[in-house]
């Protein structure tokens, strides 16, 4: 049943055909909110989208199609928004994975990095423009308690001398963090917020379709059903830092359980944001132009 506490808003969720991109689609949509999901696969991302509408009964649930690990693939995608919305309120990255075997995106970026971070940040500063024109506005992006044994390895930040699947994943989500604490410092004053969240241990098919490997994918094929919450649960948190009104000026924070909590000591280092923040334009090839629009 739908209800008004976000009518009129406009939210773009992520990794929104599945888990818990398509829980909180749903939920949002079930609060009035018009919904831009976003997936790579059509054919799922068809399936979610009518899935939402039917469950929400809402009509205004939008499905755009990207690769976000592919650069040009997330410029299309900004371009698209910018083109088709006038409005954005809440942008919420959620899209990620997590792989067994080092491999290259298309821009010959090892893929986690590419994925989990950039596929935040560029997709992030792409939109910036739109958002402050949109003040009030929210940025969340989905990162996770892994990101306390992460480590931002500048000499070997695609794992080309040693690379696992945890440890890229880690850093990873160490890197959303710290990127969200550098982009709200970045958006004081601007009206536009950006907060982080732990998800918890979800049960989806993150890291089940054979990204880990058969044996660690058949494992959390059997785990995660009985130990992990739905991704309903998972959404929670993601959900509140996207609507709730108590939240409006709250920027640069990490949430657990709707809690706001202290994330891990290398986080809230500024140095290392800023090295990340200026290698991340780099590797993205945003332009100064673009990225100085971040500032008030």
């Amino acid at each position: 049943m739908l209800s008004a506490q976000m009518n009129g808003k406009v939210v773009i969720v992520t990794g929104a055909n599945a888990g818990i991109g398509k829980a909180a689609a749903l939920k949002l949509a079930e609060m009035g909110a018009h919904i831009i999901m976003v997936a790579r696969d059509e054919v799922r991302g068809r399936v979610a989208q009518s899935e939402v509408k039917t469950a929400s009964g809402s009509t205004r649930v939008d499905l755009l199609i990207a690769d976000l690990s592919s650069q040009q693939s997330i410029r299309q995608l900004a371009t698209s928004i910018q083109h088709g919305y006038e409005r954005i309120d809440v942008l919420l990255n959620n899209a990620g994975g997590v792989f067994g075997e080092r491999r290259l995106t298309i821009d010959g970026i090892e893929y986690t990095f590419a994925l989990n971070h950039l596929g935040y940040f560029l997709l992030t500063l792409l939109l910036l423009d739109v958002l402050k024109r949109s003040a009030p506005a929210r940025i969340v992006n989905v990162s996770s308690n892994a990101h306390t044994g992460g480590h931002i390895n500048f000499d070997d930040l695609q794992g080309e001398r040693k690379y696992s699947a945890f440890g890229a994943y880690s850093q990873s989500k160490l890197a959303n963090v710290l990127f969200t604490y550098e982009l709200a410092r970045r958006l004081e004053g601007t009206g536009v917020t950006a907060n982080c969240l732990h998800p918890g241990f979800v049960n989806t098919r993150f890291g089940r379709d054979g990204d880990l490997g058969g044996l660690m994918s058949r494992v959390l094929g059997v785990i995660a059903p009985l130990m992990a919450r739905t991704p309903e649960r998972g959404a929670d948190t993601a959900v509140y830092l996207a609507s709730d009104p108590q939240l409006a000026h709250v920027t640069g924070k990490y949430f657990d359980a709707r809690k706001d909590t202290r994330s891990t000591s290398e986080s809230y280092d500024s140095a290392i944001a800023q090295r990340l923040w200026t290698l991340s334009e780099e590797m993205t090839g945003i332009s100064k132009r673009q990225t100085s629009n971040s500032s008030p």
